[in-house]
């Protein structure tokens, strides 16, 4: 309880006349001064100064509050709030194709989609394609592999780059013989070339063949999550261009509006073009069928579109947490105030303007809120920092999360904002028109009014029922985190080590000289010390390389109306269902002799059987990856395997997969996978130097236990529910300290009544049965408020649970209990002291 300490009257008549500026000889009349002076400042920071465990309390709750909004804002404003870094990045949008009856949705565009749109469509100003990847730089012997990106020549002009020096690309250099051209970024002008003055023109080695700088691009440039550090033509021939191709969505399409164009309007316009394009597209009825349509969305929500519902949710917690302890701090100054009562009445009955009053409460209030927003400041900077650990950067735009001036005064306005409010309910209590009861008031252990005792019991409903939301919520999202942790990927990732090579075009222009190289990888890895198994494939689960097609079906072609569907395809060579862990189903895996075999098979997973012949037996029976199947592209089944999720734990519906032998579907880049019984991780330098002997121009990179990859992309929802976790503890914490402040002061306030009734007889348990009464029944009152706000925190939440509902009776019992232990046990101490109190003692007190 917060007491203001003992003076003597000439002291204490002097500290209310100097603040009020009191003519001398005129008591009551005043000069009315500035609502803010220095004068008012240096009082204000003196009482603080002397009030010191106060000062503190408001200071922490509010630093610790204002802190973790901090963090949270930080992500949100860099992801949700702020543009893209790009100039009107209002008008960037990304065109993409979809396929909805084929199971295909999401699609990017093809190399023929762009000539196509390009220049015929009025509301794209300019229009360009991207495409991410990596390519091998230096001379055999040191080869390292870069991210590398290709782009069409108006890609710089679409986002509104201009480059420092040199040109972008040309029209002419977007064919095969001709692309032997890039434009670098100033980090890797820095690492090549050490800054020369003279770049442009300078050469280097890319996939074995000599390229010539013709442009820099300004330091920080970043295109979303592409971590490219030089760019190469979007390079094509004849037969990528054609209209059979139309349909290969390999790439992204980057489109700028023209001015004054909105979504709508573009959206409209696609359809039409899209339209007029299907009467001349030979695959249309089957398009038509697939639901095909091409999508027009706002670049910046379609980067952030998943992980957007998470923040703002994190952002609601955060807030919550700020409401909890400004619940709690604006109890604790009124308790203050009620210490400070009489000192108000006397003020006021010497002629004292409410106004001025208000203005002392109001500066003192705001100055402690900043100074909390301050230390928050300070807080929020560090957990910033504790998010990057948690992986922000591996979110869509989170490379771009910082600690700056934007997000402290934005922190210290909400600060102020907050110290505004919380003055409101002390200046309510404060400037009462009934001065009577506190002028004649004679002693601090008078029982409270009831008007008071009102609000601040329902300052503590409401902490509990925000607490009660918080940890809900957060048991939810824990709940879901382990039922995504338990839920089986369908292979064995432990002791598997994975990494990437991809094959130079200059020294492997033959289908035949990548399969004998990926043919004398894969025996070489066999005979390493350690290793079981080995084999490479192009559609690593959880590789972020994923490709899928449409296919035919021999015997289950679509009814009129329906569409083929598309499905996950992958080239495979070697072991890799043994290296993973796959179970074989019926028939066998893939074999090396079948790279020699001019017969063409593959090997399907149950997803894809399920889905064409249920409980039957599949193989034997034919497919095409095609629009029709014929003798010549027909493949067999000869093998059945178990089904793995591809890109997430928490696929519901598996798209189905195929494997092809090499021989029949050649790659260039490939993971190359291996299970191993040492530690996977101490397998990294040997995977090199044993490429390096094959090839030495040939870099692995993005090494990577294969667990890990499975980790990486459960970010988005372990992070959230850890944070949630820690909100929740904190805003428990808050609940807790907040219930046993206030009736720890009601016990203080009502010492002499306890008095007064234990000297007639009133029994101690009675007394502690009172006050742990009175803590049950605000628990309660919580509580019921509590379920009703987690109701609907749990339905907006919805879409990030995992086979978790909304309103889950266990979360809610489990939450229940812990808020009624926490809560019941702060009690227990006030109620205890009550019961002990002496009677002598209380009635003496005066």
């Amino acid at each position: 309880m917060c007491r203001a300490p003992e003076r003597d009257q000439a002291s204490f008549s002097e500290e209310y006349r100097s603040p009020l500026q009191l003519r001398a000889g005129r008591p009551g009349v005043e000069d009315v001064p500035p609502i803010i002076s220095l004068s008012l400042f240096r009082q204000t920071l003196r009482r603080l100064i002397r009030e010191r465990g106060f000062t503190l309390t408001i200071l922490l709750t509010l630093g610790l509050c204002i802190g973790a909004n901090v963090a949270i804002f930080a992500v949100v404003d860099a992801i949700v709030v702020r543009p893209l870094p790009f100039p009107q990045s209002e008008r960037l949008v990304t065109v993409m194709n979809s396929y909805p009856g084929a199971g295909a949705e999401r699609s990017g565009a093809s190399t023929p989609n762009y000539f196509d749109r390009r220049g015929n469509i009025a509301a794209f100003a300019s229009t360009s394609l991207w495409r991410s990847g990596s390519a091998t730089v230096g001379e055999a012997g040191a080869p390292r592999r870069v991210a590398r990106d290709r782009v069409t020549p108006e890609f710089f002009d679409t986002l509104g780059v201009r480059l420092v020096q040199g040109r972008a690309f040309t029209e002419d250099e977007m064919t095969y013989d001709n692309a032997r051209v890039v434009v670098i970024t100033d980090e890797f002008w820095q690492s090549q070339f050490n800054r020369a003055s003279d770049v442009i023109g300078r050469a280097f080695t890319v996939d074995g063949l000599t390229h010539t700088v013709v442009g820099l691009l300004p330091a920080g440039f970043r295109f979303l999550e592409s971590e490219a550090r030089f760019f190469t033509p979007y390079a094509s021939g004849p037969e990528d261009r054609a209209i059979n191709r139309r349909h290969s969505n390999n790439s992204t399409m980057i489109v700028r509006l023209a001015p004054g164009v909105s979504l709508t309007e573009a959206q409209a316009q696609m359809d039409a073009f899209t339209a007029g394009q299907l009467q001349d597209d030979p695959f249309a009825e089957l398009l038509r069928n697939a639901g095909y349509r091409t999508l027009v969305y706002s670049l910046h929500d379609d980067t952030v579109r998943e992980i957007k519902p998470v923040l703002l949710l994190l952002q609601a917690g955060v807030l919550a947490l700020l409401l909890i302890g400004a619940v709690n701090l604006a109890n604790l100054m009124l308790i203050r105030a009620n210490g400070r009562a009489k000192e108000f009445a006397v003020r006021q009955a010497l002629g004292g303007s409410r106004r001025l009053l208000a203005s002392e409460i109001t500066f003192e209030s705001v100055l402690l809120a900043v100074g909390g927003g301050i230390v928050g400041l300070g807080l929020g900077a560090l957990g910033i920092r504790l998010l990057a650990v948690l992986g922000t950067d591996r979110l869509p735009l989170g490379v771009n999360v910082v600690f700056d001036a934007r997000v402290a005064v934005v922190a210290l306005a909400g600060a102020a904002i907050c110290g505004l409010v919380l003055a409101l309910p002390v200046m309510a209590f404060s400037l009462r028109r009934n001065l009577g009861p506190d002028l004649q008031a004679e002693t601090r252990g008078g029982t409270a009014s009831r008007a008071a005792q009102r609000l601040r019991h329902g300052f503590i409903v409401t902490q509990v029922a925000l607490a009660f939301v918080l940890l809900s919520g957060a048991g939810l999202l824990g709940l879901s985190l382990r039922n995504v942790l338990q839920t089986s990927p369908g292979f064995q990732a432990d002791h598997v080590l994975t990494g990437r090579i991809s094959l130079p075009w200059s020294a492997y222009k033959e289908d035949a000289d990548k399969q004998a190289f990926y043919e004398r990888l894969v025996a070489a890895l066999r005979n390493q010390p350690g290793v079981m198994s080995a084999a490479v494939i192009d559609g690593l689960p959880f590789g972020g390389n994923v490709n899928n097609n449409a296919t035919t079906v021999e015997g289950a072609e679509p009814a009129p109306g329906e569409s083929i569907r598309t499905h996950f395809c992958s080239t495979v060579m070697g072991e890799y269902w043994q290296s993973l862990g796959i179970p074989l189903i019926a028939g066998r895996y893939l074999e090396d002799g079948d790279n020699a075999r001019d017969q063409r098979v593959c090997v399907v997973d149950q997803a894809f059987v399920d889905r064409y012949w249920p409980g039957q037996n599949a193989l034997g029976r034919r497919l095409a990856t095609d629009v029709e199947i014929t003798d010549e592209n027909a493949v067999t089944i000869v093998g059945v395997v178990g089904t793995v999720k591809q890109q997430d734990l928490t696929d519901a519906e598996p798209l189905g997969a195929i494997y092809f032998p090499f021989k029949h579907n050649e790659i260039a880049s490939a993971s190359i996978v291996l299970r191993t019984a040492l530690a996977p991780e101490s397998q990294g330098a040997m995977l090199q130097k044993l490429v390096l002997s094959l090839d030495p121009s040939l870099p692995v990179d993005d090494i990577k236990v294969l667990q890990n990859r499975i980790d990486d992309s459960l970010v988005g929802r372990r992070s959230p529910a850890m944070l949630a976790g820690i909100f929740a503890a904190i805003a428990l914490v808050l609940a807790a300290l907040g219930t046993y402040g206030v009736l720890a002061y009601a016990v203080s306030q009502r010492r002499r009544e306890i008095g007064v009734r234990m000297a007639l007889g009133a029994q101690p348990t009675q007394i502690r049965r009172q006050f742990l009464g009175l803590g049950a029944r605000l628990l309660g009152l919580g509580v019921a408020l509590g379920v009703g706000g987690a109701y609907l925190a749990g339905r907006a939440m919805q879409s990030q649970l995992f086979n978790v509902p909304p309103f889950d009776a266990r979360v809610l019992a489990v939450t229940a209990a812990v808020m009624m232990a926490v809560v019941l046990v702060s009690t227990l101490l006030p109620s205890h002291r009550a019961s002990r109190v002496n009677p002598l003692d209380a009635l003496r007190d005066d």
